[in-house]
């Protein structure tokens, strides 16, 4: 069984929210440079980077990472995993990271994320973002910004739609089973 959490409507008002939060978390000497994990975080880190620079005239850096080789379970994701670009366009020593990723579930691939970003220099700060939290966490991880808790059992999925990717802006649940993610849809027809 399916059920819709949140339409395009909602999640844009979500995302102003975010964006909000962000600007007035950093409104004094410290600029944050957005990282999106691949893929729908990217996404949504490209979308509060709009609307900060929209709301504040305060451009935000947004640097793009791939956590594929991270993952402590890339053995049994595939035998061949996709492993997509990794673009940071800037220095991470002495940074003010905002992390930004679409689903926070058990923590692991936010480990794998900080792991990543060690390997580009030593911020000082990293908080993180979500457009969701559904629980079950395995490691003590928690976002800094959540746009949404979500009451979910382990074996619910939950899926983050963005119309870059699948054609469509959604958050929707998946009870009781893993379906399978969400594929690319074509553009409108």
């Amino acid at each position: 069984m399916q059920k819709r959490l949140a339409d395009q409507d909602a999640i844009a008002r979500k995302l102003d929210e975010l964006a909000s939060s962000v600007r007035k978390d950093f409104s004094g000497a410290a600029h944050p440079v957005l990282i999106g994990i691949q893929r729908r975080g990217v996404e949504i880190a490209r979308r509060l980077v709009e609307r900060v620079a929209q709301s504040s005239g305060q451009a935000i850096p947004l640097g793009i990472l791939d956590i594929t080789f991270y993952r402590d379970d890339l053995s049994m994701v595939s035998h061949q995993p996709v492993v997509r670009n990794t673009t940071i366009p800037f220095g991470l020593d002495d940074a003010h990271i905002v992390l930004v990723d679409d689903v926070i579930f058990t923590g692991r691939t936010i480990r794998a994320a900080l792991d990543a970003l060690v390997d580009f220099g030593r911020p000082r700060t990293v908080r993180l973002l979500t457009l969701v939290d559904r629980g079950h966490r395995e490691l003590p991880i928690q976002p800094d910004y959540a746009g949404w808790k979500v009451k979910t059992a382990r074996d619910d999925v939950v899926h983050v739609k963005v119309r870059e990717l699948d054609g469509e802006d959604a958050v929707d649940l998946s009870i009781g089973g893993r379906a399978a993610a969400p594929q690319p849809t074509p553009g409108p027809r």
